[in-house]
């Protein structure tokens, strides 16, 4: 009597487990389709906005070859996009530096630059004035590498991860008390202005110590990725016909204004590129939050960013100032993201490869107007 209750109790306890075991493995099915839904959903709704940035690219395209056309633009008239910032700001974000080669550029075999001459008497300079993107990183071909090795010049990269175009808010505008190395820093200890101390340990500290920059060919000014991040004002004068209580210095399209006319002040045989930020993904983790065009701290999406700096490019365009749209023609955008940087903002090798192509064959086709 004692073995058969036994047997049943264990029969009984085999089916409870048993049961117990199927219900899990439903749960878990459950929960793998549900989660499955959910990436789907995320990744129609990724593939929607980059199609909708395709579009939005096409229509910009268009709307800049109209602008080309146009007159030169004046300071006073400087056009803005996004609104006044109400807000408190966020905390700043900065950028920090991060395999088919283009046929117009090659790889150089080492990290140095050609000592290779014009017409035997001249060596092409050029001298790079950015953030992280054109900042030189030991472990990868960067942008300032490609340029020197392809065009046969000798590079000074005083470009610094982290960076702005603008004098950052809070920080001493007097040279005396000057502290920023933004492009507002590197421009005035280039013509002596402020002590070069804030530099020493970084290539900008450096090129200060050995290039003589009255024998530049090209100054090349890459900011507006940090500016746009860091919630620097776009320009002093609002849409709409506002003005803003900050000094131009501290604002994206003064601070590329004022340095590009202090340098061509000082060195008026110099050529100026100014390179408008190039498209990029914002990702909070591992989170997608938008892109160039869908996102706006408050003083417009970075592609306004981007405009800004090609009208003040266009309001020097007699002064040698030549411009570098790679918002729109470096050949990142949504769909070669993935293949041409590492965290959305930052170049890959075979990115940066991409990215020098135009450079290069903007520089070539000025230096050589003859071929």
């Amino acid at each position: 009597m004692d073995n058969r209750s036994n047997m049943r109790k264990n029969r009984h306890n085999s089916n409870v487990l048993l049961l117990t075991v199927l219900i899990g493995f439903c749960i878990l099915a459950i929960i793998e389709i549900i989660y499955g839904q959910a990436q789907m959903r995320v990744e129609q709704e990724r593939l929607a906005l980059e199609e909708q940035n395709h579009q939005t690219v096409q229509e910009l395209k268009e709307e800049w070859n109209q602008l080309k056309g146009e007159t030169d633009v004046g300071s006073e008239s400087m056009p803005t996009a996004g609104v006044e910032q109400t807000t408190e700001p966020e905390p700043e974000k900065t950028l920090t530096n991060a395999e088919e080669t283009p046929a117009s550029v090659s790889a150089p075999d080492t990290g140095t630059v050609s000592d290779n001459t014009v017409d035997g008497t001249h060596e092409m300079q050029i001298v790079f004035l950015g953030d992280s993107i054109t900042e030189e990183d030991i472990d990868t071909i960067g942008v300032a590498d490609l340029v020197g090795a392809n065009c046969n010049a000798k590079v000074y990269n005083m470009a610094m991860g982290g960076t702005t175009a603008a004098l950052p808010m809070g920080e001493p505008a007097g040279f005396d008390m000057w502290s920023s190395r933004s492009l507002m820093g590197v421009v005035n200890a280039i013509l002596g202005n402020i002590k070069p101390d804030i530099f020493e340990g970084y290539r900008a500290g450096d090129a200060l110590k050995e290039c003589d920059f009255s024998k530049t060919d090209y100054f090349v000014i890459e900011y507006g990725i940090n500016d746009f991040l860091s919630q620097v004002p776009i320009s002093k004068y609002m849409e709409g016909g506002g003005i803003r209580d900050v000094d131009e210095i501290r604002t994206y399209a003064g601070a590329l204004d004022i340095a590009v006319t202090q340098l061509h002040n000082a060195f008026p045989d110099a050529k100026i590129i100014m390179i408008a930020p190039h498209f990029c993904q914002i990702f909070d983790g591992e989170t997608f939050v938008g892109d160039s065009y869908s996102i706006d701290y408050g003083y417009g999406s970075m592609v306004s960013y981007a405009r800004v700096c090609g009208y003040v490019a266009e309001q020097h365009k007699e002064d040698g100032v030549i411009f570098y749209n790679a918002m729109e023609e470096s050949g990142i955008d949504a769909y070669t993201s993935d293949k041409y940087m590492i965290d959305g903002i930052h170049l890959s090798e075979e990115g940066a490869r991409m990215y020098a192509d135009l450079l290069i064959r903007l520089i070539k086709a000025d230096f050589y107007p003859q071929e």
